[in-house]
């Protein structure tokens, strides 16, 4: 405290209050988890790899899924009429136009049906078995021979 210039300090206002309480000046802290870890993933980013990871399940069974696109929409484009549950859980865009075949899982609505993680992976992979059996024209028993058990 330099009293020798006969000017009083300036008591610290709210802004330096607000500063000291920054981890003792030393910056805003960084991110609780590095990006690599799945702590750091969203639940769509969650979602995007249990899609991914039934699609290559059943590649490796079956290579005529090869060319077929496997792709995440947040909800169906509009409902269809057909479907008994009102809103479906997974849809079949046939190829044209230079397009390949699609199977699109519809994220919010599975989201919504599943009570937790494993229920969710489990309910994600029916309905890739489901959506690639109408596709090749199969029963889903015949493209995944663990379909329908818990």
């Amino acid at each position: 405290m330099d009293t020798s210039s006969g000017v009083p300090p300036i008591p610290p206002g709210p802004a330096d209050r607000h500063r000291r309480r920054d981890r003792h000046g030393r910056g805003m802290r960084g991110p609780v988890a590095p990006p690599q870890v799945p702590l750091a993933l969203s639940r769509a980013d969650t979602f995007d790899s249990l899609v991914s990871d039934s699609a290559d399940r059943l590649r490796r069974r079956l290579p005529q899924l090869a060319g077929v696109d496997f792709a995440v929409r947040e909800v169906p484009w509009l409902p269809r009429e057909d479907e008994e549950d009102g809103v479906p859980l997974g849809g079949l865009e046939r190829a044209g136009a230079g397009r390949p075949d699609r199977i699109v899982v519809y994220r919010r609505p599975v989201e919504l049906r599943a009570r937790d993680g494993e229920e969710r992976a489990q309910l994600v992979h029916e309905v890739v078995v489901e959506q690639a059996a109408e596709l090749l024209g199969l029963a889903p028993e015949s493209v995944d021979p663990g379909y329908g058990e818990d």
